[in-house]
């Protein structure tokens, strides 16, 4: 069975579903760093971006009945790869323990003032 899980607390899109749930699995759309409270980026430094993109990511998950422990993959995709270890600062102290697996790539677009888009996928067990 396939769900849309969809949020107003995070970035959204007609043309994407913040995540969809099949079976266990939640499956998180790429969410920028976008404060939905203000309708603007949080800042415009790769750790600010990054710690809404994944605040973003959060909330979504919860909304689909998922908790940050049931994370299993994880995709950040950087405008500047010269930005990755100023993500990794900032994306250490989110998974400080035993983190997903992950992989890093280039964003392959564009966006005025988009530093980073962040996806994962996550199983509800």
């Amino acid at each position: 069975m396939r769900e849309i899980v969809s949020t107003p607390d995070a970035p959204s899109s007609p043309l994407y579903s913040q995540a969809v749930k099949a079976g266990n699995l939640v499956y998180v759309s790429g969410l920028v760093g976008i404060d939905v409270t203000t309708g603007a980026l949080a800042g415009p430094t790769i750790q600010e971006q990054t710690r809404q993109a994944l605040a973003n990511c959060r909330t979504v998950l919860q909304a689909a009945g998922a908790t940050w422990d049931d994370v299993v993959e994880v995709g950040a995709l950087l405008t500047y790869p010269a930005d990755f270890a100023g993500m990794n600062e900032e994306y250490a102290t989110w998974f400080p323990g035993t983190p997903p697996t992950r992989y890093v790539a280039k964003l392959g677009v564009e966006l005025p003032g988009v530093l980073v888009s962040i996806r994962m996928t996550a199983f509800i067990g």
